[in-house]
């Protein structure tokens, strides 16, 4: 059926370069096929413009928006000017823009079924940070700490792996980390050459060497107390395998891990549990910093004279983590006994990464078939676990057939951001979901871009999303001159409060 489209003159007509929609159009039933997928999609009230563009051949593209008697009208790759945009957005608050597609194949127009982009009054942080990597399983040398402006598309460059040297004379950087979303209180971890932990408190920047012959390794997975100047870390032995058949290809283990806690104005730093039996990764605090929750995977040798190392090997499938809790005492800094928050080796899980919402009620981690690498598992889903009542549930709204691993609360603790391979399986990318109050999640969509192609011609795996308050604003060059120096020797405690 053929209709005919004459614009009324009730609307504040606003448009992308004098752009209008076409007048005549074969009116379709179907949503229209665009990149990223955006339809349907709820976003904070703050977000920089969501760039989208036709996911198939066509000749033109027209898309109008609609909010209240706001109308932006864009043509080519579709991104309203940043001021039309935050009136748009101003305008919907709490409610929805209205998107209508219009597409142009051999000179005839289509015009799809319009779709919405809710706009939640809940703002979400205005910065994010994350490594970029590239997906290869050898080479590291590209890589990057970088950070991002949600509110517009600007990315800068936190830190620089080639700063300290390259090729034989290279680095890795890795675990950053902020206390309480603070960009002004942060950590990262270099290894290799001017190896070190670099600390950044409130002005005073240092290096530190966390080896210590008491512990495994330095320390790696942080947790900063949201208070205190301490931070637990996980200290491990990390091995890779790689498959030629599976479909996961690359399987990274431990073959022993501890955690561990460090007093970062003392440079003090203690064991927690030290059971060779049990591998403990990914700690993580309450917000109210009197629980650390953390997971741990039971291993024992297949036999006494076989090495811890090949009994991995051979056997990682049926290394499952399970998540537990350890209560703390702010005041005397002491912990308690560990205690089962999660039984996922019951359900023939693996559960890690738990990150506990900003009110303390969920706690969402990442879950698969085994191990805790779960960046290189197919299968891994996120899920959901409410600690008032109990209960516990994949997040069906969030995932994909595809990897879902790491992932961070919004301060206010209405949004999340996971790392997901659901586009092609092989490079990692950030999306965004709303979290009601029940703990319910909303479509994730893709971080926008200002380019609607940028993510499907970018070479690089975006790894560890974490939301800030704010940009980090010490130079690259400057950590680098840190990590260059000498480091602060750690000492070995059997307990923080130890004098």
């Amino acid at each position: 059926m053929r209709f005919w489209f004459a614009a009324i003159g009730i609307f504040s007509l606003i448009s992308c370069g004098k752009v209008s929609v076409p007048t005549e159009y074969t009116q379709s039933s179907a949503l229209p096929a665009i990149y990223p997928d955006y339809v349907d999609v709820t976003i904070p009230v703050n977000i920089a413009p969501l760039t989208f563009e036709a996911d198939e051949p066509v000749d033109e593209m027209v898309a109008s928006y609609t909010a209240g008697d706001q109308v932006v009208v864009c043509s080519g790759q579709m991104q309203p000017e940043m001021d039309e945009w935050r009136e748009l957005t101003g305008k919907a608050k709490g409610g929805a823009i209205k998107v209508d597609v219009y597409m142009s194949k051999d000179g005839k127009w289509t015009r799809y079924k319009p779709f919405n982009l809710y706009v939640s009054p809940d703002s979400i942080d205005p910065y994010i940070s994350y490594r970029l990597i590239s997906p290869s399983f050898v080479t590291f040398e590209t890589l990057t700490i970088s950070q991002r402006c949600l509110e517009n598309y600007d990315e800068s460059v936190i830190y620089d792996n080639f700063l300290c040297g390259y090729e034989r004379e290279g680095q890795c950087i890795n675990c950053h980390h902020y206390q309480n979303y603070d960009p002004n209180r942060m950590q990262f971890h270099a290894r290799m050459k001017h190896g070190g932990t670099l600390i950044a408190y409130d002005g005073m920047k240092k290096k530190v060497n966390m080896k210590n012959d008491s512990i495994l390794s330095a320390g790696v997975y942080p947790a900063w107390h949201p208070t205190l100047n301490l931070i637990v870390y996980a200290t491990d032995k990390t091995n890779q395998s790689f498959h030629s058949v599976d479909s996961d290809k690359v399987e990274v283990y431990d073959l022993a891990s501890d955690i561990i806690a460090y007093d970062v104005e003392n440079d003090l730093v203690t064991n927690l549990e030290n059971d060779t039996t049990e591998f403990e990764v990914f700690p993580c605090w309450s917000p109210d910093g009197k629980t650390l929750y953390y997971c741990s995977g039971h291993f024992v040798g297949l036999d006494s004279t076989t090495t811890k190392k090949p009994s991995v090997v051979t056997n990682y499938k049926n290394l499952k983590y399970n998540i537990y809790k350890k209560s703390f005492d702010p005041e005397t800094k002491a912990f308690g006994p560990r205690e089962l928050v999660f039984d996922a080796i019951a359900e023939g899980q693996s559960a890690v990464l738990p990150r506990i919402s900003p009110d303390g009620r969920f706690m969402l981690f990442s879950s698969a078939d085994h191990g805790y690498f779960h960046i290189w598992h197919h299968d891994a889903d996120l899920w959901m676990m409410d600690l008032s009542s109990g209960d516990v549930r994949k997040m069906n709204e969030l995932n994909s057939p595809d990897t879902e691993s790491y992932h961070s609360w919004s301060s206010n603790g209405r949004w999340v951001i996971f790392s997901s391979r659901r586009d092609d399986g092989t490079f990692t990318r950030p999306f965004i979901a709303h979290i009601d109050a029940n703990g319910h999640g909303s479509k994730p969509f893709e971080l926008p871009s200002a380019d609607a192609d940028y993510h499907r011609q970018f070479m690089r795996s975006y790894n560890i999303p974490e939301f800030m308050k704010g940009p980090v604003t010490i130079r690259p060059q400057e950590f680098a001159d840190i990590l260059k120096g000498d480091g602060v020797d750690v000492k070995y405690v059997r307990r923080l409060n130890e004098k």
